[in-house]
């Protein structure tokens, strides 16, 4: 196994040791939890580098690297969900939508298609990875009492209820918007892909 997908398996692994130590009520291992999803990033991050620089790409790695991605990202909301931080319909439109777009994308490549990668879909990425590092800073900070005691009231407003839906509702939409504009625009190559595979089976 090359280093990329050594590196991509990795992430998975770290995955549910992330939500494991975050979801754990010790404070300790809640603030570890930041090291270790920042770590998992890092190598999403790497493993692309070393791929494109020295061409270790397999098709092992072009599947498994972006559903890696999702897995840890998905991972990184359901932790806020059961925390009660974040609504679960939100986050299940997120999921859906990150997964149903990847499987496509992976299936349109088995089949040697090529589907374009919008500036709208990078920004949505962008803003999703955004806002988790927000939570997770936030939420994180608040189990280190030297940083929270005496500042509780900043804590209040940067966890404030209204401040966090609105700006989850925001996510949501425009990951809700990019997919369907993602379908709409790559809409004659899904035609083409599925036709594809209709006459081949």
């Amino acid at each position: 196994m090359l280093l990329p997908n050594q590196l991509t398996t990795l992430r998975i692994i770290l995955t549910p040791v992330f939500l494991f130590l975050f979801l754990s009520e010790d404070p300790f291992y809640k603030q570890l939890s930041l090291i270790v999803y920042i770590l998992a990033a890092i190598t999403d991050w790497y493993d692309g580098w070393l791929a494109r620089k020295f061409n270790y790409i397999t098709a092992w790695g072009k599947f498994m690297d972006p559903l890696a991605d999702k897995i840890l990202t998905s991972a990184a909301f359901l932790a806020f969900v059961i925390l009660g931080v974040l609504e679960l319909w939100m986050v299940i439109i997120i999921v859906v939508r990150d997964f149903l777009v990847t499987g496509l994308r992976l299936f349109a490549d088995s089949k040697k298609i090529n589907f374009s990668t919008s500036n709208l879909a990078r920004t949505k990425t962008f803003i999703q990875m955004a806002f988790i590092y927000y939570l997770l800073l936030v939420y994180t900070a608040i189990s280190f009492a030297p940083l929270y005691k005496g500042n509780e009231k900043i804590f209040a407003v940067l966890t404030d209820p209204q401040l966090v839906y609105y700006s989850m509702l925001f996510v949501t939409l425009l990951t809700l918007y990019s997919g369907i504009s993602y379908i709409f625009n790559n809409r004659i190559l899904i035609l083409q892909l599925f036709s594809f595979e209709n006459k081949n089976s």
